[in-house]
C-alpha cells in the first residue's frame, strides 16, 4: 500500500473515533510516517478536499496544525447542496469524488453512480479541454437534479 493510501487511512481511522473532527499537527504525523511534512500537506490537499467532503483548515509554523472536518449537509437539501458546489467546470476525478460522495451518503444507488461515472469519463465526452471539464459539469448537475 502507498505512503499517501496509509496517511489517509490512519486521519480517516482517527477521524471515525472522533465524531468526524480531528486536531492534527503535521510535523507529529510526518514523525509517524517517516515523511516530510509537504507529504502530510499533500495528503490532506488530495485526499481531503471539499469535493470529498471536508473542510481543512491549516495554519503554519509550530509544527502546522491541521483541523479536518467531515461536513454532513443538512436533512432534505443535499443534493442541491452538491449540485450548487459543482461549479462551472468540473475535472473527471473530482466528479468522480462527488458521485462518490454522493453514494456514501445515500443520496444515490450504486447503479445511478456507475451509470453517471460512464456518462461523464473523458471517453463519453471526447471534446478538448477545458470544455470537457465544462461540459461534464453541466451533465453532472443536469443528473443529479434529475434523479433529486
Amino acid at each position: 500500500m502507498k505512503l499517501t493510501s496509509l496517511i489517509e487511512d490512519f486521519i480517516k481511522e482517527m477521524m471515525a473515533e472522533e465524531d468526524g473532527t480531528i486536531e492534527l499537527k503535521r510535523n507529529e504525523l510526518a514523525s509517524r510516517f517517516g515523511c516530510v511534512p509537504s507529504q502530510i500537506n499533500y495528503v490532506i490537499s488530495t485526499r481531503f478536499s471539499p469535493e470529498r467532503g471536508y473542510v481543512v483548515e491549516s495554519r503554519r509554523g509550530g509544527g502546522g496544525y491541521i483541523k479536518i472536518q467531515r461536513v454532513m449537509p443538512k436533512p432534505g437539501n443535499q443534493m442541491m447542496h452538491v449540485v450548487n458546489a459543482i461549479g462551472d467546470y468540473v475535472s473527471y476525478s473530482d466528479a468522480a469524488a462527488i458521485v462518490r460522495n454522493c453514494y456514501d451518503y445515500d443520496l444515490i444507488t450504486e447503479k445511478e453512480a456507475r451509470i453517471i461515472l460512464a456518462a461523464i469519463t473523458e471517453k463519453s465526452i471526447a471534446i478538448g479541454q477545458p470544455q470537457q471539464d465544462a461540459l461534464r459539469a453541466r451533465m453532472l448537475k443536469n443528473i443529479l437534479v434529475a434523479i433529486a
